[in-house]
């Protein structure tokens, strides 16, 4: 049996059943009992939020609560699906609720328009994962920090124009099963020769294996000392989207927001400042990020956050149900070229 948080044994119905047919036959009874005895908080309901939203609650969780301050925008309109376009004016959260419910009425889906750095330290452990988007570092490492150590399951993401990426923090000690294909040992009348006595996989049988998986902290992951031998060996293989989300993550600090269009000229200026100081700080190349990443990361495009909602979103269903293996840790997605890259940082 899988180590999981203690909690009662969610009951399927059968209309539930009906709903969820799909996935029950994709991944099993089980995980999806799981997931429906799960509760989630989501921070942050921008383009992203609203993708991962949507994710979650067609998947069925057993609740869903949406968490944000900030008030509904023209531009806010542009990549979030689940605010009428005369909800402008009103918070993010409570104009989202009710295209959210209407997604999935088995799911208890609730809106709060309290800031996030407001809330208390017990408001994040209520509940079984949290994902954070649009927050800033300090917030991203309090909450990763603190549910860590109550085996809360933390997820981050955050789309800036072209670029996007997603954090995991699933613990220690992270179990989970994956399907693999069983191993049929040959009959001993299977006649010689090495071919017959090789075990063979049989494609119309799976078994069920167990493992686990360790992860870092967000705090351990965005402070890798590469001044390491190691890490400079390394460095070549570094995808750039790190350094980058270290300088987006450090003007959104300094500045409150992220880049906005309507200031290109002046926050372009500050965003090539910040990645002169992050990678000198680093003691990295400062060729690493070409000038023209400037150009790039303005906005939330939708189709961005369609796909980092899209893989975050089934990171987030994995972990509940603890099916299949995780993306450690982090996952990089360039709208530019049309690909992602999963790559690990922290303490091996």
């Amino acid at each position: 049996m899988i180590d999981m948080i203690e909690k009662e044994d969610p009951i399927i119905s059968e209309e539930e059943a009906a709903q969820y047919d799909r996935q029950i036959r994709l991944w099993g009874l089980d995980a999806q009992k799981r997931l429906r005895g799960s509760r989630m908080l989501l921070v942050g309901l921008g383009g992203l939020g609203a993708e991962v939203a949507k994710n979650l609650i067609l998947a069925g969780v057993k609740g869903l609560t949406l968490l944000d301050h900030e008030q509904v925008t023209e531009e806010s309109c542009r990549a979030q699906f689940l605010v009428p376009v005369t909800a402008q004016g009103k918070n993010r959260a409570q104009a989202s609720l009710e295209r959210a419910q209407y997604l999935n009425p088995m799911v208890e889906v609730r809106a709060d328009p309290d800031r996030a750095e407001d809330k208390p330290d017990d408001f994040f452990l209520q509940f079984d994962a949290v994902c954070l988007t649009c927050c800033s570092r300090d917030l991203m490492v309090r909450v990763d920090q603190l549910c860590s150590q109550r085996g809360i399951k933390v997820f981050c993401g955050d789309v800036y124009g072209y670029y996007g990426y997603m954090f995991a923090d699933l613990g220690k000690e992270y179990n989970y099963v994956e399907e693999k294909p069983k191993l049929v040992k040959p009959a001993r009348d299977s006649g010689d020769g090495p071919e017959a006595k090789k075990a063979k996989i049989d494609p119309n049988e799976t078994t069920m294996v167990k493992k686990m998986d360790t992860f870092c902290s967000l705090k351990e992951a965005l402070e890798v000392d590469w001044t390491s031998e190691k890490a400079k060996a390394s460095l070549k293989r570094t995808p750039v989207d790190y350094f980058l989300l270290h300088v987006l993550l450090k003007f959104r600090t300094d500045k409150g927001r992220d880049p906005e269009p309507q200031s290109f000229t002046e926050d372009g200026q500050l965003l090539r400042q910040i990645r002169d100081d992050v990678l000198e700080a680093k003691s990295v190349g400062g060729d690493l990020l070409n000038d023209d990443f400037v150009s790039y990361c303005f906005s939330e495009m939708a189709p961005v956050c369609a796909v980092v909602g899209g893989v975050l979103g089934q990171e987030v269903v994995k972990a509940l149900s603890q099916r299949d293996a995780p993306l450690r840790n982090f996952f990089f997605f360039d709208g530019r070229k049309g690909n992602g890259m999963v790559d690990y940082f922290g303490p091996n």
